[in-house]
This record gives structure tokens, C-alpha cells and sequence, in this order.
């Protein structure tokens, strides 16, 4: 004789009942959230990069003291201003300014001739060159002269367009960041209390260490695109890694889960439409040239190139920036954490007990 298992199937409450349960008002926020974030991100991307113009290219111009302040004032003319020059005693000190980052280009005027030449740093990015290359050509056809162009400091063989800073610089802020998050999440949006705060501090101390070993390794000995400096590209990102990760504590602390929010802002959304990855901050729109130098990535990806291309010239604003964020991201993390009244524990459990 057989028995039929009981229908242990939940009752069936409805659609409208069911819909209130799958969409909450929590959800329902957080999901708008993402919208916005997403729309942000083409808004951010496509604002930055739709219409490339250049904006004062610093460049230096050698001539004849005879002749040289009317070139650097035809070059100043020059409708929008898409460059912005100054007068360099002779083509060994323009180069010199070009590698130490003072300006972007040079113009050497020859008086005796009907050709001049433009020196490039294409290594600084190739669309900073290829632009200054096209301006100077059309200002030089006006003049009925032609323009030889000389890149004197090209990317490495294996880093294609000289991108290859910007795509690492990319992966440890991404890593930075979702250390963090992860830490948090597993934990609890909101740290406790301060002594949890210093141990996730500590964890994502040790991973930007790590973090920043392993992209050094990659970058450099095993892919060979940024090769010859390990150990200040080590330093860089675990500086870099360790300032994402410390931000995005201090967002968590502040914001909980909405933190995560708004450290994809700052770091994605916001940081490399803005970072002189892709095209150059002179060529960028106001107001990503003017956010740029402030945001991590952007920081990070400056003191990458020009550490290895570069011999570190112009590096210093950008690891302080690097800096600043890692110590204030430490700093509101560990005070907010501190502040929050913690929850009784004993007083927690006396209820629990009086209410067995």
C-alpha cells in the first residue's frame, strides 16, 4: 500500500504579494542607484572623449632672438588657442624642458631655410603628439613653410600607444576599491568599531603590497611594456592601491553600501574619462582637464608614465595627491568608526534573556 508524500509547496499569496517581497523599497532604491551610476558613466565617457580639442599645449619655441618673439606671438594667435608658447634659448634646452615635462612640444625655427622642425615626446601620449603635430603643420603651411617632426622620446616597443601605464594604473584602482568593498560586505556595510576598522586597514595595507608587487611583475618583467623600473612602479601602485582601498573605507564608513556607489563614482565614472589615459588633459573639456590631476587615477597614471618614461620629472604633485588619499580616506575611516555609538552587547543579551 502507498502513501502520497504530503504538497509541502508554499501557498500561492498572489502576484501583487509576491512583487512586494521581490521589489522592496530597498531595492527599488538601490537599483535606481545603479541608473544613475550607469548613465553617469556614458554621460562621463562620452562627455570626455566626443570631441577632443586641444587647449594651451605648452610648447617651447627656438628662432632668433630676432625673430622669435613674432613666432611665439603667431603661435599664441592662433584661433582657440590650442597652444601656448615660450621662448627656449636653443634646441638642447627645448629638449630638456620637453623631458623634464615643462612643455609638450618644440618648435626649432630655421631662418635659413623653408623648413622647421617640431620635437615630440609621443611617450606622454600619442594623441598629445599627433595633435601637436597637426597644429603645427597647419600654422607652418599658412606661412608657406614645411615642418619635419622629431619624436624624441617614443613608447616602449611593447607598449603599443603608450597606454599601458594608464590600463595598469585601471587595474589597481579597480583592485583598490573592491578589496574594500569585499571586506565590508563580508562584514557588514558599517565597521563597528575602530579596532575592526584598523584590521580591514591593516588587510588592505598588506593587499596593496601585494597588489602592487603583482602588477609591477606583469607591467614589466613577464609582458615587458614597462620595463627598467620595477621597484618605483612597485612603490606607485601599492600607493595607489592602498589610496583607492582606504577611500572607499572611509565612503563605506560614512555611507554604508551607498559608499560602493560612490567610490565607482569617483574612481570609474569620474576618474578615467579624467586620468590622461586615452587622450592627454590638454585635449580634454574643462571640466575633466580640471578634476584629472585630483582623482587617483589620474595621479596614479602620471607618476607611472612619467617615472618610467620619463626619469620621475613631474611626479611629486601627483604622489602627494596619491598620499592625500590614502591618508584621509585612513584618517575619516578610523574617526567615524570610532564616533558611532556602538551597540550594548550585555544590554542586548539582559533583553534577550528577560524576554525567554
Amino acid at each position: 500500500m502507498s502513501t502520497r508524500a504530503p504538497d509541502r509547496r508554499p501557498p500561492d499569496r498572489g502576484f501583487a504579494a509576491e512583487l512586494r517581497d521581490a521589489v522592496t523599497l530597498r531595492a527599488f532604491a538601490l537599483i535606481s542607484g545603479v541608473l544613475l551610476l550607469q548613465l553617469g558613466f556614458i554621460l562621463s565617457y562620452i562627455g570626455a572623449f566626443h570631441s577632443p580639442t586641444p587647449h594651451r599645449i605648452p610648447v617651447a619655441v627656438v628662432a632668433p632672438p630676432a625673430v622669435a618673439g613674432q613666432a611665439v606671438a603667431r603661435v599664441n594667435a592662433l584661433q582657440g588657442r590650442p597652444l601656448e608658447a615660450r621662448t627656449a634659448p636653443g634646441e638642447q634646452q627645448a629638449r630638456r624642458d620637453i623631458l623634464r615635462r615643462d612643455v609638450d612640444a618644440a618648435i626649432i625655427v630655421d631662418p635659413r631655410g623653408g623648413t622647421d622642425t617640431l620635437l615630440v615626446a609621443s611617450a606622454a601620449g600619442p594623441a598629445l603628439a599627433g595633435t601637436a603635430t597637426d597644429v603645427a603643420h597647419r600654422l607652418e603651411t599658412a606661412q608657406g613653410r614645411r615642418v619635419t617632426v622629431v619624436d624624441i622620446r617614443p613608447p616602449g616597443p611593447k607598449d603599443g600607444r603608450g597606454l599601458s601605464s594608464f590600463y595598469l594604473v585601471i587595474g589597481w584602482v579597480v583592485g583598490g576599491y573592491l578589496a574594500a568593498a569585499i571586506l565590508a560586505v563580508a562584514g557588514g556595510a558599517r565597521p563597528a568599531n575602530a579596532r575592526r576598522t584598523v584590521i580591514r586597514l591593516a588587510a588592505l595595507a598588506l593587499y596593496a603590497v601585494v597588489s602592487g608587487l603583482g602588477g609591477a611583475l606583469v607591467a614589466g618583467p613577464v609582458l615587458g611594456a614597462l620595463p627598467g623600473h620595477f621597484f618605483p612602479v612597485w612603490g606607485i601602485g601599492a600607493l595607489v592601491v592602498f589610496a583607492a582601498a582606504a577611500a572607499t573605507a572611509a565612503l563605506q564608513t560614512l555611507f554604508g553600501l551607498v559608499g560602493i556607489g560612490l567610490a565607482i563614482l569617483l574612481f570609474v565614472v569620474l576618474g578615467n574619462p579624467s586620468a590622461g589615459g586615452a587622450y592627454p588633459l590638454a585635449l580634454l573639456p574643462p571640466f575633466w582637464r580640471a578634476i584629472g590631476g585630483w582623482l587617483p587615477t589620474g595621479a596614479a597614471t602620471t607618476a607611472v608614465r612619467n617615472t618610467v618614461y620619463f626619469s620621475g620629472n613631474a611626479t611629486a604633485h601627483a604622489l602627494w595627491v596619491l598620499a592625500g588619499w590614502a591618508l584621509v580616506g585612513t584618517a575619516v575611516a578610523l574617526a567615524v568608526s570610532a564616533l558611532r555609538p556602538r551597540a550594548s552587547a550585555p544590554a542586548a543579551g539582559a533583553a534577550s534573556a528577560g524576554g525567554g
